[in-house]
């Protein structure tokens, strides 16, 4: 998958870490990927689809921060909440809110199955173990989207690696280093409140 990585993904990591400031952090990212992700989706099915991506979203932030502990590097980390999202996505038809093709869906997985295995992560079950204790609000699926999925967002052919656009334009496999002064303040909901996914 390719994604983009800046100042402000470190500092949101690091923020995340932080007793003080990390559930303010969160709240924000939390609002940040609902807002963007259902400004891909049909606008008459936005509302619809916000409690729930709030609930899956808050539980990717533990996701996360689990991958991390791991040993995953930040963009890694970041990348395995995104393909939850997408099997999320896919799992109820709703491919136009999607960043890589169904068909890559398999690739991405086993990339991470180590990791999905372990937290029983599966491309039918996103959240495995994060699931949080009281359900996931439902939202109405389009399942009929399946049959001949159009993603309009979706990017193909980095299925087997983790592509980092950085600041520059530059896609990089791997991602970039983490900064060794990173500012907390430029995360989001703690500064300056624009950021991207």
């Amino acid at each position: 998958m390719k994604i983009n990585q800046n100042v402000r993904h470190f500092a949101s990591k690091k923020a995340l870490e932080l007793p003080m400031v990390s559930d303010l952090v969160k709240g924000k990212l939390v609002d940040m990927h609902t807002d963007i992700f259902l400004g891909k989706a049909d606008a008459e099915r936005r509302e619809e689809r916000r409690e729930h991506l709030d609930a899956f979203f808050d539980a990717t932030m533990d996701t996360y921060l689990a991958a991390l502990q791991d040993g995953a590097p930040e963009a890694e980390a970041r990348e395995i909440t995104h393909i939850q999202a997408n099997f999320d996505f896919y799992n109820h038809g709703w491919t136009e809110m999607m960043e890589f093709p169904v068909d890559e869906l398999g690739d991405h997985y086993e990339r991470y199955e180590t990791f999905f295995e372990r937290h029983g992560i599966a491309i039918d079950d996103p959240l495995g173990e994060f699931a949080p204790p009281s359900d996931i609000p439902e939202a109405p699926s389009t399942p009929e989207k399946l049959a001949e999925p159009e993603h309009p967002y979706a990017e193909g052919g980095f299925a087997d690696d983790v592509y980092v656009e950085g600041p520059d334009g530059e896609v990089r496999v791997g991602g970039g280093e983490e900064p060794e002064d990173v500012d907390v303040s430029q995360a989001p909901g703690v500064g300056d409140e624009n950021a991207e996914a």
